[in-house]
């Protein structure tokens, strides 16, 4: 378990095989605007994080996830890989560049995947690339770069 005051990731006992992806104050927009999200690692430099339920208040007027739900959940998918890939602390990191391809709409009532995998690591950055999904259908693709936390002073 990782409790740092910030982030909480431990065994989620409803999701076995999966842990917790939340922060630890409720007030914040990972856990207002997205919702419950869940973490596994996939593979050598991979990780899956998953928004549990795409609900109503993640839609758009066309009743399909919105895209703007897309990109934070992306967002947040880059960190939660960083930290479950390479152990980094996400705190203090920052999204330096995201580019993203939407592909297919999102459906409402499922859940959503962001599936990503570290490409590089320097010492300061980390390359992530990785697709958006539900089940078989492809929502979008994406590439970013983080940059990790300074070291203390």
């Amino acid at each position: 378990m990782a409790q740092d005051g910030v982030f909480i990731h431990e065994p989620d006992p409803e999701f076995p095989g999966w842990s917790t992806w939340k922060l630890n104050e409720g007030s914040r927009f990972n856990s207002q605007g997205l919702g419950r999200m869940i973490v596994r690692r996939e593979g050598e430099r991979g990780a899956r994080l998953r928004l549990v339920e795409a609900g109503l208040q993640h839609s758009n007027v066309l009743d399909a996830v919105h895209g703007g739900v897309t990109l934070a959940l992306i967002d947040v998918g880059m960190f939660a890989t960083m930290f479950v890939v390479l152990g980094e602390d996400a705190v203090g990191a920052v999204t330096l560049e995201l580019s993203n391809q939407f592909i297919g709409a999102g459906r409402i009532g499922e859940p959503l995947d962001i599936v990503a995998e570290i490409m590089k690591e320097t010492r300061r950055l980390v390359f992530v690339r990785g697709t958006v999904e539900q089940g078989d259908h492809l929502v979008a693709s994406f590439m970013g770069t983080l940059r990790k936390p300074s070291a203390s002073k």
